[in-house]
């Protein structure tokens, strides 16, 4: 009988030195997340990855993916870009499917326009390019889209639009002390036979908003936005 006691005793003291030791342990471990929680909600921490914002529709994520990682991005210096007979492999859909999924863009995106047979920016053009990039929100990629007018030969107008990225990346370069820019910076440009912009996007920012919102004034231009798309 009194080993029975004495074993029913020694159970107790165990198993209240466990549940001492249990319950240290979750406050221990409640303290430590008490900590991360606080220095993550602080002022120093950077947000790592892009966001998702309402804009990024699958087939626009699919579309953004191909130009970044296939046609657009800068790498070690070496400039690259989709010149407009791969667009279509770029985009697979139509040019007016292509402009559709650039519509919810329309708070965000800006259009530089040149003056016909031009990749030289004006004053205008600059200031809304600054502008543009400047408001970077934390996105990850900047899409610049370049276009010509339908005048001229095909080849000229390629070779043209092909000039105005060409031109729009120079000065961020020039403009932007940006260590990502290489990593940000997507090019494509569509000549004049594909995507060609029509009138739903003259309420859009232009560099040229005087201007009557014409087929060939919209369209001898660079489509240029920051894009939060989590790829």
């Amino acid at each position: 009988m009194q080993h029975g006691k004495l074993h029913l005793a020694l159970f107790l003291a165990v198993l209240v030195v466990l549940s001492g030791t249990v319950a240290w342990w979750v406050r221990a471990a409640a303290s430590r997340l008490a900590e991360l929680q606080a220095g993550a909600a602080g002022p120093a921490t950077a947000v790592a990855s892009a966001a998702d914002e309402g804009y990024c529709t699958g087939p626009l994520k699919q579309i953004l993916r191909r130009v970044l990682t296939s046609c657009g991005l800068i790498k070690g210096g070496a400039q690259r870009g989709c010149q407009p007979v791969q667009a279509r492999n770029v985009a697979a859909m139509s040019g007016d499917d292509f402009n559709a999924l650039f519509l919810p863009l329309a708070n965000r995106a800006a259009i530089i326009q040149f003056d016909q047979d031009s990749a030289e920016l004006g004053s205008r053009a600059i200031a809304l390019l600054d502008k543009t990039f400047a408001d970077q929100r934390g996105a990850s990629y900047f899409l610049v889209v370049s276009r010509a007018s339908t005048e001229g030969p095909l080849a000229y107008n390629r070779e043209l639009s092909r000039k105005r990225a060409e031109a729009v990346l120079d000065h961020i370069r020039s403009k932007f002390n940006d260590p990502d820019l290489d990593q940000e910076v997507g090019l494509l440009w569509l000549g004049a036979e594909y995507a060609q912009l029509d009138k739903e996007f003259c309420g859009w920012q232009r560099s040229r908003p005087e201007e009557a919102c014409t087929s060939a004034f919209l369209n001898r231009s660079a489509f240029i936005a920051w894009i939060d798309c989590r790829l």
